[in-house]
């Protein structure tokens, strides 16, 4: 791999993880509703989903996956229904009342569900495994060994996705002071949860066919 193909990389790895998704929601979620420093577990479990979504596409069983209508429909499914469950359960979920008139919200969950929420939230995602089995290959030099590019381009994509993951968190947390009553805290929960449900809706409209175009 040249210099020239790892920044190009660079370039598209930074483009994917600003463009708005379910990690980018879930970031911002857990960021207002727990702070950056909770959050952090989340994000560590993204980039675990993130990982295996990698180590799929670079396996060629994405490929497979896509090559099997039975297969991806099974995973499509799982991931919105997954994440319509996700935002149903945020959509419903109420605060707690804090010292004073001030209103928090519920416990964060522990930190272990929060890392399996955002591994799952990335591994479930078919989109995921659609661009990356797409986008991959082109910068990967054939002529190389396969293990070491494979490396260089995870802990590349990981280390912009963290770094952006916790750029919505902090984003979202800095607006805290505006959701500290029973209403706005409700408002909070019905808006990531309606944008939860909204993308786990848009999977399955996903088509296998994306891939190749």
């Amino acid at each position: 791999m040249t210099f020239a193909t790892w920044i190009t990389f660079v370039i598209a790895a930074c483009i994917i993880a600003v463009s708005p998704g379910s990690g980018a929601v879930l970031s911002m979620s857990h960021g207002l509703s727990y702070g950056v420093r909770k959050a952090s577990g989340t994000i560590v479990g993204l980039q675990a989903g993130l990982l295996l979504v990698l180590a799929i596409a670079g396996a060629g069983v994405g490929s497979l996956l896509l090559a099997s209508e039975v297969a991806f429909n099974v995973v499509k499914t799982v991931g919105a229904l997954y994440l319509i469950w996700l935002g149903f359960s945020q959509w419903r979920a109420k605060g707690a009342a804090g010292p004073g008139a001030q209103v928090v919200q519920t416990e964060a969950p522990s930190l272990r569900r929060r890392v399996l929420t955002g591994f799952l939230t990335n591994a479930t995602n078919p989109k995921g495994i659609i661009f990356m089995v797409a986008v991959l290959p082109q910068f990967i030099a054939q002529d190389h060994p396969l293990l070491p590019q494979l490396l260089i381009l995870a802990v590349t994509m990981c280390t912009i996705d963290l770094m952006v993951m916790h750029g919505y968190a902090f984003l979202a947390s800095s607006m805290q002071r505006f959701f500290r009553d029973a209403k706005a805290v409700k408002a909070q929960n019905r808006v990531f949860g309606g944008l939860l449900m909204g993308v786990g809706t848009a999977l399955f409209f996903v088509k296998r066919s994306s891939a190749h175009a």
